[in-house]
């Protein structure tokens, strides 16, 4: 392995981890406070010079415990980090500038981070509504919702926190990007969702059957996009499309496509691309006849138009 590509793969092992630290969702050291003789927990962090105590909720032994483990994770995840940024350090890495625009970027993206993780839930048929989105998002779970679909929309949070990341938005959106996008969103439903797929798949309400992904041919298809001459915007759109006709994992295609796209067009400030609640039944519609031959024009400017948010 060279060393640009063993900084890219630390460089993406760092990312992931930075997401599953924003995944905590209190950070600091389980306090009790006792008020009137009633047990209260607060999560005690340190600010800059300040130290700040946040209410969590009324003691209980599992909230404690649940408390503690989340310190300890976020105490290794931290201590991971500062051993990749030594491997970084020693690969000769120094972290780049990000432009302006690129930043306006993706703070516009986090901005519309919970809105999007929605139209995509509702893109891939999970019943849920938006603040039983938003609370999972904030809360990692929710009631009236299955197992399913929970875990669906927390790896799409995973996702969209590796690509949101400062060091992985200063990667090339490359074949090793697209599978480990593909890999947070199958979490916890294959072993490996990130691998390119070995088995026979069909997509319903189509008669196309899409033949095996050859990883060679996958990896070329990809630079050729990256580098033609094209608009950033015709670009991400004609990564997106391929990566859903292809069917280059066993699930979770148009998820990894989508946020895929994004990854290159955040890192190119131009805006993201999403499919809003409202067109997901033309987009639909459109996708079914451009998996069978048809349509190919049709599908690109109807992204182009309804789905591609500037700023």
């Amino acid at each position: 392995m060279t060393v640009f590509n063993k900084i890219q793969a630390l460089l993406r092992e760092k990312a992931d981890l930075n997401a599953r630290l924003l995944l905590i969702p209190y950070e600091g050291t389980p306090e009790i406070k006792i008020v009137n003789d009633q047990k209260y927990l607060y999560m005690r962090k340190r600010v800059g010079s300040r130290v700040t105590s946040t209410y969590v909720g009324v003691y209980s032994d599992e909230l404690h415990q649940l408390l503690l483990r989340n310190t300890r994770e976020a105490r290794e995840l931290r201590k991971q980090i500062r051993q990749l940024e030594k491997h970084l350090a020693k690969l000769g890495y120094q972290e780049g500038e990000l432009s302006a625009r690129i930043i306006e970027n993706l703070d516009f993206a986090r901005a519309n981070m919970k809105a999007n993780i929605y139209d995509q839930a509702v893109l891939e048929g999970v019943a849920t509504s938006f603040p039983q989105t938003e609370e999972i998002l904030e809360n990692g779970k929710v009631n009236g919702m299955t197992a399913t679909d929970v875990q669906k929309i927390l790896n799409l949070k995973h996702a969209w926190e590796f690509i949101l990341d400062q060091d992985v938005i200063q990667a090339k959106s490359d074949y090793y990007v697209l599978c480990h996008i593909a890999r947070l969103v199958n979490e916890g439903f294959f072993a490996d969702g990130g691998r390119i797929r070995g088995v026979p798949v069909t997509i319903g309400g189509s008669s196309y059957v899409p033949p095996l992904p050859i990883e060679p041919e996958v990896k070329e298809s990809i630079e050729k996009i990256l580098l033609s001459d094209e608009e950033d915007i015709d670009k991400a759109i004609r990564l997106c499309m391929y990566v859903m006709k292809t069917q280059i994992f066993i699930d979770g295609n148009k998820r990894a496509a989508v946020i895929h796209a994004n990854h290159f067009l955040i890192a190119h400030g131009q805006g993201f691309l999403v499919i809003p609640e409202e067109q997901v039944p033309a987009f639909k519609k459109l996708l079914v006849s451009y998996y069978e031959g048809k349509a190919t024009d049709t599908l690109s400017v109807f992204l182009k138009e309804k789905c591609w948010k500037t700023f």
